[in-house]
């Protein structure tokens, strides 16, 4: 039996992109092994949101060739959708698959078998219509949460964004595909689905008979998850990135009047100024963002809200960044994801004036990721004493002591003394107070 190794980087949506191509190699008679075994077929799916990004893809790549020189080499996803059909010539793949052609993972391999010569499955994303790709997965890889990803593309062209030009145009799945895939997965033992997508906000687009926010009708995002919550078998639904723009109150109340809903909400922010949002291409002020997280904490008990911010955008100056760090500490977030502003080329923001010294960069990096370790403890803390159901998923030995961890609903890591296995099970206690860094201890009921 042939073996294939894969490697995932980047977002949720490659991860879940990385699963679907798995089951079809799979499906064709392949034994899957860990990425650094000896295989005949490595896949990596290639991230290029920062120039860090493209540099570990290409390292990967390497990296795969170095493990086995005979093996075929799949270089897939948005680094060879950036770079362009003519990145196979640098020679570090055999078979380059863009975006929109994982699908075909399997028969490309079989052409290059058998013609014994570099094949490229590649096209331009932003040119014409394109249909959503009909990949999909039939169970979880850990068995109890799994990604679901029910839209791909952007239309918004954030200044700094090179994804819309890695990923096209937005376009949605099907109610009726996604809902079938969630009974598949329900039906494998799967209990938490995380929706996920490159624009999740826009669900809907792309379908003749949806919409994403019609006068007098419900936003596709929600009737989907009335859909999705009368599932048998799921017991938690987790949301992936949203914009801000979504959250209105009928929307945050209809949320909230799903039991199955989590509490945790990312809500992309990008920077706590607003002269440097507008230069981003962001669409709201901070104000309007406060508002955003006002609702959510109306409609949901300490609901955990994350969010990702860029430091050292173009001309960010140093009164710019202070007042994304106050308005930081006024969110008080539960995770924040702090990233360094990466000139991508072909972008607006790579073209203006004022480029922040990397030193700079680094400097502004580590004050909010201080920050947001700072207000994570925090709210972690906050649980203490409060009832929360957790679903398990793997065993810790810690101090001689034994414990199942896992999850509670608004993503805080908790662990229950044990010497049982039960992954996959909702257990429920109260939450006692930290029992290593990151992880809080749980007395079950």
């Amino acid at each position: 039996m042939k073996k294939a190794a894969l490697h995932n980087l980047g977002c949720k949506v490659n991860a879940y992109e990385t699963q679907a191509m798995q089951q079809l190699l799979e499906a064709a008679g392949y034994e899957i092994v860990a990425f650094h075994e000896k295989a005949d077929v490595y896949v990596i799916n290639t991230c290029s949101v920062t120039n860090i990004a493209d540099r570990k893809s290409r390292q990967m790549l390497h990296r795969a060739r170095r493990l086995n020189p005979q093996a075929v080499i799949v270089a897939a996803g948005c680094y060879v959708q950036t770079a362009g059909p003519d990145v196979g010539k640098e020679g570090i793949a055999d078979i380059i698959l863009g975006n929109n052609k994982k699908e075909h993972l399997v028969s490309m391999i079989d052409r290059y078998l058998k013609e014994q010569a570099p094949v490229t499955d590649w096209e331009d994303v932003n040119q014409g219509k394109k249909e959503y790709e009909p990949l999909a997965v039939s169970r979880a890889a850990g068995h109890t949460r799994a990604f679901l990803k029910i839209q791909d593309g952007c239309d918004q062209f954030c200044s700094y964004c090179v994804i819309p030009y890695a990923r096209g145009r937005v376009r949605s799945r099907r109610p009726q595909e996604v809902l079938e895939e969630v009974r598949r997965l329900a039906d494998s033992g799967c209990k938490e689905i995380v929706l996920t997508g490159i624009h999740l906000s826009s669900y809907g687009i792309g379908m003749a008979d949806e919409s994403p926010d019609e006068a007098g009708t419900e936003h596709a995002l929600l009737k989907l998850l009335r859909q999705i919550h009368a599932v048998d078998g799921i017991q938690r639904i987790r949301l992936g990135s949203l914009e801000p723009g979504i959250i209105t109150r009928p929307f945050a109340q209809a949320l909230a009047e799903m039991e199955k809903i989590c509490p945790h909400f990312h809500l992309s922010l990008q920077s706590g100024c607003d002269s440097v949002l507008a230069r981003m291409n962001r669409r709201y002020s901070t104000a309007e963002y406060a508002q955003k997280c006002e609702i959510l904490r109306e409609y949901f008990d300490r609901p955990a809200i994350t969010t990702d911010v860029i430091v050292g955008f173009p001309g960010e100056t140093e009164a710019e960044f202070a007042k994304t760090q106050e308005f930081l500490e006024q969110m008080h977030f539960y995770e924040m994801h702090i990233f360094k502003y990466s000139v991508r080329k072909g972008t607006r923001a790579a073209a203006m004036d004022g480029q922040v010294a990397e030193t700079v960069k680094t400097a502004r990096s580590t004050k909010l990721l201080a920050l947001a370790q700072r207000m994570s403890a925090q709210y972690r803390e906050g649980l203490t004493g409060e009832v929360k159901d957790v679903l398990l998923e793997e065993p810790l030995v810690l101090d001689g002591r034994r414990y199942e961890t896992g999850y509670t609903k608004e993503y805080v890591k908790a662990a229950v003394a044990s010497e049982q296995n039960r992954a996959n099970c909702v257990v429920r206690g109260k939450i006692t107070g930290q029992l290593a860094r990151d992880i809080y201890l749980m007395v079950e009921f």
